[in-house]
């Protein structure tokens, strides 16, 4: 709850709920009104199973998101085999790619390490996607699904859309 208004102060004072806040139907947490604002009722997070059932081995997908690193970084030539892509949707698909990466990798092995890198490259894909609303696949924008731990979730809601639609921008 943020006591940043006088309204917020006001309520905490007096040991009751901000009213301009809501509770997060996942985790209870007072969530400000604004995020939800436009948000689509389905916040619901598809379940690891669901959404990485047909990705490729963690070797292969390991393999082909350290060439589109070294594409993306200059240090290895683009192969051209279709028409050039725009550089906010390659940016994307490597981002969100690698978030998935370590989404499971995390989910292998569910150590702070493992955990800690897939919390990370979620955020970098969601800061991405607050820049690029248009971007987005799945049905809630990033913030629409902000209680989520680290944004994990966000990232399988938009692997499993990505993957539905032929994997764009590879």
């Amino acid at each position: 709850m943020s006591a940043g208004t006088p309204a917020n102060r006001a309520a905490t004072e007096q040991g009751g709920r901000d009213h301009s806040n809501v509770l997060c139907r996942r985790c209870g947490a007072d969530v400000p009104a604004a995020v939800t604002a436009g948000a689509t009722t389905d916040t619901s997070t598809p379940s690891p199973h669901q959404t990485y059932e047909h990705a490729p081995d963690l070797r292969r997908e390991l393999h082909q998101v350290l060439a589109l690193g070294a594409e993306r970084d200059g240090r290895q030539a683009r192969s051209v085999t279709g028409p050039p892509t725009d550089a906010a949707v390659a940016e994307r698909a490597w981002l969100l790619r690698r978030a998935a990466l370590m989404d499971r990798m995390a989910l292998n092995d569910p150590s702070p390490g493992p955990v800690g890198a897939a919390v990370q490259t979620a955020e970098q894909l969601v800061l991405h996607d607050r820049l690029h609303p248009h971007l987005v696949a799945g049905p809630n924008q990033p913030d629409a699904m902000g209680c989520d731990f680290g944004h994990r979730g966000y990232v399988r809601q938009e692997y499993t859309a990505w993957t539905a639609a032929g994997r764009p921008g590879t």
